[in-house]
């Protein structure tokens, strides 16, 4: 009766899983690429790790289970396995950390995306968002329950997103770019996102900014070159 319950609970499990992205939403750019691969390898060392202790616990319960009613050693240390057990935490712990600076470093360095092929001043403010193209003079502003701000982006370039607040502090995120930025009063923030796939994705404040934090919902659609240059032309032109 065992095997089947656990059979059953195994299957459980992995319905809850999201594969292959481990719980995250495939990332849609080059950035969230590079998160996800930090998460996975995460993912990864906690299986082995988390294998490993399990392993040894079965181990060491199958192995020196009670046979009769000889006292076993009463040895009280070991001094080769508790340097071993506390050296390797520290190891581990150490790749994880050398592995997430590298990462993080390489995702928000904006050097590391080359010079932007277009720069979006966006501003946050109670309730809703301001999207400003400078060099195509294109604006685009609205609130969530109205209008939803949306401005198409063109896929494989990287966007600079420069990130503003007029009162409170706001978030800037889009879940399939695996990234999100705050808005600080009085700090001006900003997030590199290279798109690599074509698709209309929404974003949303991801700080709680107030009673209506709610209506703070944008979408970013990702287009073809000619597409964004078209969309551009279709825009009311603004600050000639």
């Amino acid at each position: 009766m065992r095997r089947p319950a656990l059979v059953l609970a195994f299957a459980i499990l992995l319905a809850g899983c999201e594969v292959p992205s481990l719980g995250m939403p495939s990332p849609v750019s080059k950035e969230g690429n590079d998160i996800y691969s930090l998460w996975r390898g995460f993912i990864v060392a906690s299986f082995v790790v988390g294998g490993i202790v399990v392993g040894l616990i079965l181990y060491a319960a199958i192995r020196y289970r009670r046979r009769d009613d000889e006292v076993p050693s009463q040895n009280a240390y070991n001094i080769p396995i508790e340097i071993f057990y506390t050296v390797m935490p520290i190891v581990i712990v150490a790749g994880l950390f050398g592995f997430t600076v590298a990462t993080q470093m390489k995702v928000t360095n904006p050097a590391s995306s080359g010079q932007p092929a277009l720069v979006v001043n966006v501003t946050g403010f109670q309730w809703g968002w301001r999207f400003e193209l400078p060099e195509q003079h294109v604006t685009v502003e609205g609130a969530g329950e109205v209008t939803t701000p949306a401005i198409d982006v063109p896929v494989d370039r990287t966007v600079h997103f420069v990130l503003r607040t007029e009162d409170v502090n706001h978030a800037f995120w889009v879940p399939q770019f695996l990234e999100k930025r705050d808005l600080i009063q009085g700090i001006d923030n900003s997030i590199d996102i290279t798109p690599t796939q074509v698709g209309e994705y929404g974003g949303k404040c991801a700080e709680f900014c107030g009673l209506d934090h709610w209506r703070m919902q944008f979408t970013i659609r990702v287009v073809t070159q000619g597409d964004f240059d078209a969309w551009v032309r279709s825009q009311p032109q603004s600050g000639r």
